[in-house]
């Protein structure tokens, strides 16, 4: 009942922050944009708006599954214009809704018996395709703008179940998983979406997990992957504003400036970014709104 009433709650808060405005271009140096691309179908695409301004900075790579897998690319919206706007090429299967959202969308989410993904894992491993491939092309306005080889792989609830299951390939260097966790074994009631420990243990690069504290109906699942990992570095960050998270809220609150920093750090070599993680003095240790664990970050 538990699992149910998780992957219900995602469905619910990512249909409500589909019906808010969009207003939002990130507090980043980049002012950015959401798009659909008809190159890439059934893909929102975030990135700057004025791609000419990112200069010899190139864009890492950040796709992302949504809450509930829906299909609504725009559900965390805040979220992702937050990290297009510090330099990603951001990308979340599904769609921009139109003025009549989908039933799936309008019915705020799965009913029991219905808890079937409405996205597939494999379109995260797509959407990194598409952008390693529009690096690389001629006439692409995104050619020698995108660093290819720096790949995160996210999601929120539902989404960070997909984001484990990509964590797994090579080329992506660093997995951020929000407000999720792979179920105990046997406990997932989700249609199309995997979820196993054991694959904890094909992880290869650092990873983030960013809950919402105790009242996060994922933080079991989230606190328990975080325990049995032990091959690659890993930071586990508890804000206190459960399953919901910061999404939607004006640059997608903390969660996002968390998130931003991970990836300045990882992907860009930021040391003063990576100062908020490590060490005795890391910035994050005193703050007062978050709480943060950590093991073999060097």
């Amino acid at each position: 009942m538990r699992a149910l009433i998780t992957v219900g709650l995602s469905f619910v808060m990512a249909a409500a922050a589909s019906a808010q405005p969009a207003v939002e271009e990130g507090s980043g140096p980049y002012p950015a944009i959401y798009e659909a691309r008809a190159d890439l179908p059934d893909q929102v695409v975030y990135r700057p708006r004025d791609l000419s301004k990112v200069g010899r900075e190139q864009l890492g790579i950040y796709v992302f599954g949504n809450g509930g897998c829906g299909a609504d690319g725009t559900a965390s919206r805040n979220h992702l214009l937050e990290i297009a706007s510090h330099g990603y090429l951001v990308i979340a299967p599904g769609r921009i809704p139109g003025p009549e959202p989908r039933e799936a969308e309008a019915g705020g989410g799965p009913r029991p018996g219905q808890l079937t993904a409405q996205t597939r894992t494999e379109q995260l491993s797509q959407a990194i395709d598409w952008a390693q491939r529009e690096a690389a092309r001629p006439g692409s306005p995104f050619h020698g703008k995108v660093a290819a080889d720096k790949v995160a792989a996210s999601g929120w609830s539902c989404g960070g179940l997909q984001a484990l299951s990509v964590a797994q390939e090579p080329r992506v260097r660093t997995a951020v998983i929000m407000n999720s966790g792979f179920f105990n074994e046997g406990a997932n009631p989700i249609s199309g979406v995997v979820s196993d420990k054991k694959l904890l243990n094909g992880l290869h690069g650092p990873i983030l997990y960013v809950l919402g504290g105790k009242e996060d109906i994922a933080y079991a699942n989230g606190t328990d992957d975080y325990a049995r990992i032990s091959a690659v570095p890993a930071a586990l960050v508890n804000i206190p504003v459960g399953h919901g998270g910061t999404y939607m809220q004006p640059h997608g609150g903390l969660g996002a400036e968390v998130v931003a920093a991970w990836l300045d750090w990882q992907l860009k070599g930021d040391a003063a970014a990576g100062a908020r993680f490590k060490g005795a003095n890391c910035g994050y240790c005193s703050d007062k709104r978050l709480t943060i664990e950590t093991k073999g970050l060097r």
